[in-house]
């Protein structure tokens, strides 16, 4: 990562741009620019968007705000590719008076009928010195918004080094985005306010579709996420209504926005791994009469030859059909057309696990399902085991000595010694629990075979709900909000963060649309079922800040021991770390000298 410099003397940097201004005689009052515009299937704006650049170092004494250029139209744009994305370039030239100075932030006002996004603006000023903007942003038809879109330099600035030129625009710009928390927020909004998860039901629908609010109350603790306004529903009026059992055209604010390509993949790629859920009528097809798996072999056949040959001809072609109809309905017209349809692919299977690919049943092999829980997707929930036997949370483990004693020897890392499987039992705080233990023939080792089913549904589930939702997701657009409300595009803990907060604000928006509402892909999936997101909510209790960082993880797992003697330096926290610990003191380094490439 490479941070935003700030200036080392801007008084010289003034007095020496204004010297080769006047000493230019006919150049003396032209900054030329170069527009960099994604192209996503519709017309350029051309002539239709205009930019003026504001000074940051010299004020204009009736705004109190840097001098404003005269305005520059964009004028035949040259198409260009790169990586896959079209984008198209304009060049422009602004005039400025001889004291102008050096440019630190642009107005660019849209006049077209449609939004167009916005991916760079780079000033030459003399001595071929280059002031570059970042964009990547939407800008909306002024018709809508009313009012210019501004955009500042890479320039960072604390507050107080701020030149004086642009501190009344940061005031303004930090205002306008944290809104007043009322009104419906419009798709050209930029407006960062905080709400609670009242939108993952729709009770209008029915008492099925009901579900608790989350955020605001001792019972269901939640992180906040981005307010949309949207009116209440009329049989609750604690939630939100919805007009779509699935909306992806659901408000997010225009810097949080997917591009063009980014949207256009996401929906694609998501195709076929939703097809079943955007539309009922593809169950008919490849399950009668069920909703639930009577055997091991049903699961397999999904990923085979056999289900996709279920499917063939008319029948496929309808499902295509339908898939198109039904996302016609749930997103804009221009994002349709720019959608690449999965139909390349087979809609009627699913695509076949690496694991299996070569050997089918390396599924059920006892190695394979501890390396599974060690090196797959969700490790970060192993503890080490500090005492036998272990404790549970109602008490202690049913697992004993016995169990696991004769298959010591000779055990490899990635085999399973014993799984204990436990339910509620029938008075508060007490749970009922069975230990199975491995085998390979007969009753007993069909049961072990369903308990490491058991285990890896659990597993997933947690996964799912806590580690990826919740533990990267939903925690972090708090932080996002109150960052873009409190801290400037300019402040340089803004830019530090920017990196790793990009479209995650988007990607929760559709995930409350798709995946975590009721009747959603995660209920329909998962163990857990309709208390999904209430069950996260629980675990949320649990959730605390100055545990998420390396090291303060692997001491509460038992994975690493705290160095007594150096409590406060991270670097040298541990001295039994292993590649983690000198991966974190990596990270360390790297931020203290400013960043990596």
């Amino acid at each position: 990562m490479v941070f935003p410099r700030a200036y080392p003397s801007m008084q010289e940097r003034v007095r020496e741009v204004q010297s080769k201004f006047q000493n230019h005689h006919i150049k003396q009052n032209i900054i030329k620019g170069k527009i960099v515009i994604q192209n996503h299937g519709q017309s350029g704006p051309g002539k239709s968007a205009s930019v003026q650049i504001y000074s940051s170092t010299t004020v204009d004494p009736s705004t109190g705000k840097g001098k404003l250029s005269a305005k520059a139209y964009l004028k035949r744009g040259k198409s260009e590719g790169h990586d896959g994305t079209k984008t198209r370039i304009y060049k422009i030239k602004i005039h400025v008076e001889p004291d102008f100075g050096i440019p630190g932030a642009f107005l660019m006002k849209n006049q077209h009928k449609h939004k167009f996004f916005l991916e760079s603006v780079t000033l030459e000023i003399p001595d071929n010195q280059i002031i570059y903007f970042d964009c990547r942003s939407w800008v909306y038809p002024f018709q809508k918004t009313k009012s210019e879109r501004l955009f500042f330099s890479n320039n960072s600035y604390l507050p107080n080094h701020t030149p004086s030129a642009l501190v009344e625009l940061r005031k303004l710009e930090l205002v306008s985005l944290r809104g007043d928390g009322k009104q419906v927020r419009k798709e050209w909004d930029r407006i960062y306010d905080y709400d609670y998860y009242n939108d993952l039901c729709n009770p209008d629908k029915g008492q099925e579709h009901i579900r608790p609010v989350l955020g605001g109350s001792e019972l269901h603790p939640y992180p906040r996420r981005v307010r949309t306004g949207h009116p209440p529903s009329n049989t609750e009026p604690s939630t939100e209504s919805r007009t779509e059992t699935i909306n992806l055209d659901i408000y997010v604010p225009p810097d949080e926005r997917f591009s063009p390509k980014k949207l256009s993949e996401f929906i694609s790629n998501s195709i076929q791994a939703t097809v079943h859920f955007i539309i009922t009528e593809a169950d008919s097809l490849f399950k009668q009469d069920s909703s639930s798996f009577e055997s091991f072999d049903e699961i397999h056949d999904m990923f085979s030859s056999k289900r996709s040959k279920a499917v063939e001809g008319k029948a496929k072609d309808k499902l295509k059909g339908k898939v198109k109809e039904r996302l016609k309905k749930l997103v804009p017209d221009v994002l349709f057309k720019e959608i690449t349809y999965a139909g390349k692919e087979d809609l009627a299977k699913f695509p076949l696990p690496q694991i299996i690919r070569e050997n089918e049943l390396a599924w059920g092999n006892d190695e394979e399902f501890g390396r599974q829980m060690l090196a797959g997707t969700n490790p970060a929930r192993i503890q080490s085991l500090q005492k036998f036997p272990p404790e549970g949370r109602y008490g202690m483990s049913t697992i004993e000595a016995s169990h696991i004693e004769h298959s010591l020897d000779g055990l490899t890392l990635f085999e399973p010694l014993a799984i204990e499987l436990s339910l509620p039992g029938s008075s508060e705080d007490t749970e009922v629990s069975r230990v199975f233990l491995p085998a390979n023939q007969g009753t007993e080792a069909a049961l072990w075979q369903l308990a490491k089913a058991h285990v890896a549904a659990n597993d997933s589930a947690y996964h799912q709900l806590i580690s990826h939702w919740l533990h990267t997701h939903a925690v972090v657009e708090p932080f996002i909000i109150a960052t873009r409300r409190q801290l400037s595009v300019m402040h340089p803990i803004n830019w530090l963060l920017r990196p790793h907060f990009k479209d995650t604000i988007h990607i929760n928006a559709l995930a409350r649309s798709i995946l975590i509402n009721s009747r959603g892909i995660l209920e329909k999936t998962l163990f857990s079922g309709e208390i999904s997101m209430e069950l996260s909510s629980e675990l949320y209790k649990e959730w605390r800040f100055d545990e998420q960082a390396l090291p303060a993880d692997l001491v509460k797992r038992g994975l690493a021991l705290e160095d007594p003697d150096n409590p406060n330096n991270p670097t040298e926290k541990f001295k039994h770390g292993g590649l983690r610990s000198r991966m974190w003191a990596m990270v360390i380094s790297a931020t203290r000298h400013g960043g990596t490439k």
